[in-house]
């Protein structure tokens, strides 16, 4: 329920964004902040928080307007603070908010290996998606708790380098907002929000994915015109079905955003229609997944190329000393 005391008339921001896609206008950096913000404390109605949804649907968000959003993302939740792993490496946020369809989802893999290393490491996504296999089911089925709370969170990464956080532990306000596409069927703003958080106190690496090509192009515009935004670092990769693990079936281009810099580390995407035979689970289900990913683990099963590859890359990254930052907005 809207909090009536304080509510936020939306109407002159509708007027701006709700014109289409060849009519709507973009917001001021303060405006889409003002926005986003009161849409997080709930103190916009619903018919009117149904239309700015619908509106950035249609519209789309410009990288100004994604900062702001993300500006005011980051001041809803309390962030993280994580201990370096061995090596002095830095903490590595993995977003995991899209889970298998098709392919096995292998972002616990990726999770376990790196924590392998000696380098913390944090899931952060759903519990649940109807039709789709979730990270969380397969970190359930690993013996792997979903943490409770933001202690809980800190003392998994501090005693295990590992913990799967569920948005609505890590930032409650996001959930709620994310929740809505079960309600209007349809993905909104934060959905990308999520997937591009820095949850950490003192900034660490994010993994960030997407799935289309224009997507790639609005969140290289983001960090390299807002730099703020990728404080940290931010490795940004086509994903698998839209996790941020390695794709077993084909390279990819890998781009480090950090410092106000951009350097590809992995070159162009391209298929390889005859690439060997990589061993996979032979079901998507979360407890064949999980059975497959402790096989890996073990040393049975072979770990597939891509995601080795992947865990080298980041796990130099890492421990790569960076230069001066400040906190994220």
């Amino acid at each position: 329920m809207t909090d009536t005391d304080s509510a936020f008339a939306c109407a002159r921001y509708i007027k701006e964004i709700g014109r289409g896609p060849n009519g709507a206008r973009a917001l001021s950096r303060d405006e889409t902040y003002a926005l986003y913000e009161a849409m997080l404390d709930n103190r916009v109605s619903d018919l009117e928080l149904g239309a700015v949804l619908l509106a950035y649907r249609v519209k789309g968000e410009t990288s100004a307007e994604l900062a702001a959003m993300l500006a005011a993302a980051h001041r809803s939740f309390e962030p993280l603070h994580v201990q370096e792993g061995r090596e002095h490496a830095r903490p590595v946020s993995i977003p995991s908010y899209n889970g298998a369809r098709k392919q096995p989802n292998l972002t616990p893999l990726l999770a376990l290996m790196l924590a392998r290393e000696g380098v913390p490491v944090l899931v952060h996504g759903v519990v649940d998606d109807p039709g789709r296999v979730t990270s969380a089911e397969i970190f359930a089925e690993l013996g792997i708790p979903h943490a409770a709370s933001h202690d809980e969170i800190e003392d998994s990464l501090a005693s295990r380098r590992l913990a799967f956080a569920p948005i609505g532990v890590l930032a409650p306000k996001l959930a709620r907002l994310l929740s809505i596409r079960r309600i209007m069927g349809v993905r909104n703003s934060t959905h990308t929000l999520v997937k591009i958080l820095q949850p950490f106190a003192e900034p660490g690496l994010r993994l960030v994915n997407y799935t289309h090509p224009e997507y790639r192009e609005s969140l290289t515009g983001l960090f390299t015109e807002h730099p703020d935004t990728a404080i940290g670092g931010a490795l940004l990769a086509r994903g698998t079905e839209g996790e941020a693990v390695a794709d077993t079936r084909r390279t990819v281009q890998v781009d480090w955003f950090h410092d106000g810099h951009a350097e590809t580390l992995i070159a162009p995407e391209h298929s390889q229609p005859h690439a060997p035979h990589v061993e996979m689970p032979e079901s998507l289900d979360a407890a064949t997944t999980a059975r497959w990913i402790e096989s890996v683990m073990r040393g049975d099963v072979p770990v597939p190329p891509a995601v080795t590859r992947q865990v080298d890359v980041i796990a130099q990254v890492v421990r790569k000393p960076l230069e001066a930052q400040k906190n994220p907005i």
